[in-house]
């Protein structure tokens, strides 16, 4: 069977909106950046993810100073941002700093309160093959519908060849859904697993999930076109 000709995933346009999260930002033992009053910063694409955005007024400068370079970033409209974000501050997302919202720490990126994460039982068949092989063949999997993103199924080990299948280092994090593994076939990584997912996405726990952009995905007899995303190009970005 013919694979379908591929189809691009709908990128949210650009926004600015104030968020009622208490939202801090702490770099060792002294916080950096401290508001009530944050803007978050909705932007999605390569490189560019949501973000909260601060006052100058709730920002120590000083700390902001013994940073490493490119750990904070003064926003201006000059650079392209938008006006009701000129002269406020936002701060990077690896790992430099820690980020709160309330008590809770949160990684990756600031939480989109329009962004949705819901995980469904299905009794759909789905197959996934790779390089003319069969990896998966599964009728009990998980559907997990996420905002801006292609439906991805995630299968339970037992469906799932895992003798085809070798470990990756590589670790990726989600701040909807926690820490993956991921595994690799012919060489590049394919699918990933959520072994202790947060506890607001308890039903991914061990399951199998592949990216729909780089296998032969069939559900019930019928080919998936495969999706245009981020991860077209480069799975573990």
């Amino acid at each position: 069977m013919a694979a379908a000709p591929p189809f691009d995933i709908e990128v949210p346009p650009e926004r600015v909106e104030p968020t009622p999260r208490w939202v801090r930002v702490r770099a060792g033992d002294r916080w950096v950046a401290d508001s009530r009053s944050a803007l978050l910063h909705v932007r999605y694409g390569p490189g560019v993810l949501p973000t909260y955005c601060f006052a100058p007024e709730d920002v120590d400068l000083e700390a902001v100073a013994a940073l490493p370079p490119g750990a904070a970033r003064r926003l201006s409209v000059a650079d392209g941002a938008p006006a009701e974000l000129d002269g406020h501050w936002t701060f990077t997302w690896d790992g430099t700093v820690r980020w709160f919202e309330e008590a809770e720490e949160v990684v990756v990126h600031a939480r989109d309160p329009r962004h949705r994460v819901d995980v469904v039982p299905s009794e759909r068949h789905v197959v996934v093959a790779h390089e003319g092989e069969v990896l998966a063949d599964s009728r009990r999997p998980h559907a997990l519908f996420e905002t801006t993103l292609p439906t991805r199924w995630y299968l339970p080990p037992q469906d799932v060849r895992l003798d085809l299948l070798e470990p990756s280092t590589t670790v990726s994090r989600c701040p909807f859904k926690g820490t993956a593994r991921f595994l690799r076939h012919g060489g590049r990584d394919l699918a990933w697993v959520y072994d202790e997912p947060i506890p607001e996405c308890p039903k991914v726990a061990g399951l199998v999930c592949f990216f729909d952009e780089h296998v032969d995905l069939a559900i019930d007899g019928e080919r998936q076109r495969r999706p245009v995303t981020p991860w077209t190009s480069d799975p573990t970005g």
